[in-house]
């Protein structure tokens, strides 16, 4: 009598769909379907809230040709769409995150409701304001963050103090402060207003308050921070609360090649529905002037359409 075979579940290494060699691993199915970032799929796998046929898994390593049967927290996931990108000029005083315990507001306090889910690359500090980039798409948020993909971001900051450009080209090298090495900043000193400068600066990195740290290091106090551009993505003329989605062959070409910086053609924008008092006035100006679009070409100038 032969001996009996074991049962195969989704829990099982040797479950025939881990062995399809023209499969990929289902955390990376479900960030490419918007589920979630990569980081997170793999902590609801672990929390038993992904299932296939029914049965929870429990490794982000197993492999699938598609996500039929494949439910997350019950509910069945449907299978990639193509990847959009969603340009949001985030106000000060917002929070990037989906809830506060605290009960600050939110940008999706301040998004309009009827968007696709949205993860936002990399994060932007509570008082930090500028282009924060959305996607529903979890590969293109982690290739946009990555720093091995080099994509530059770029900042404007105005600080209380005094710096020379020399300081500041110093930065090129990198520097070391409390033991955390920050790689090569472009900096550049814009100009002097009495007692305050304003500095564009371009880095690849964007760690944690880096820029804060960095100036803050030098000897200057930031009273203000800007982001303005994101790789070819630009800030412009988006107004305060405004956003725009990017066009698809733009996606596809940024995807191509991270570091290219090709003109890219106008997105339309329109305001987000929130309480935030400059992102209604922001949201009126739009409509006066006809429904405007802003570029996100690469032909970028420190401060387009930044007030100071």
């Amino acid at each position: 009598m032969s001996p009996e075979k074991p049962n195969k579940s989704p829990r099982d290494n040797s479950h025939p769909a881990s062995r399809d060699a023209d499969g990929q691993r289902i955390a990376k199915l479900l960030a490419r379907a918007g589920v979630a970032s990569r980081r997170e799929i793999e902590r609801m796998i672990a929390e038993g809230r992904v299932a296939i046929d029914g049965q929870a898994i429990d490794t982000p390593a197993t492999i699938l040709r598609s996500l039929k049967g494949v439910t997350v927290d019950g509910n069945p996931v449907e299978a990639a769409a193509p990847a959009r990108l969603f340009l949001y000029h985030k106000p000060s005083g917002v929070l990037v995150t989906e809830r506060d315990p605290n009960g600050r507001p939110t940008i999706y306090d301040r998004l309009p409701k009827d968007l696709p889910r949205l993860v936002p690359v990399g994060r932007l500090d509570l008082n930090t304001e500028g282009l924060l980039l959305l996607t529903t798409d979890g590969e293109l948020k982690r290739q946009l963050e990555l720093p091995a993909t080099g994509v530059e971001r770029a900042y404007r900051a105005r600080a209380y103090g005094t710096v020379t450009q020399a300081q500041l080209e110093d930065l090129i090298e990198g520097v070391e402060i409390e033991g955390v090495r920050y790689g090569s900043i472009d900096a550049n000193l814009e100009r002097r207003t009495g007692a305050n400068v304003w500095i564009e600066m371009i880095l690849t990195e964007g760690k944690n308050r880096e820029v804060r740290r960095v100036l803050e290091y030098l000897g200057l106090k930031v009273s203000r921070l800007i982001r303005t551009r994101y790789g070819p993505f630009i800030l412009a003329d988006l107004p305060v609360g405004g956003i725009g989605e990017v066009r698809q062959h733009d996606i596809v070409a940024f995807r191509k090649d991270p570091r290219r910086m090709p003109p890219a053609e106008p997105a339309k924008f329109r305001e987000s529905r929130g309480r935030d008092a400059a992102a209604d006035r922001a949201g009126a100006h739009s409509r006066n002037v006809g429904r405007r679009v802003f570029l996100l070409g690469h032909h970028y100038r420190p401060g387009q359409g930044i007030r100071s």
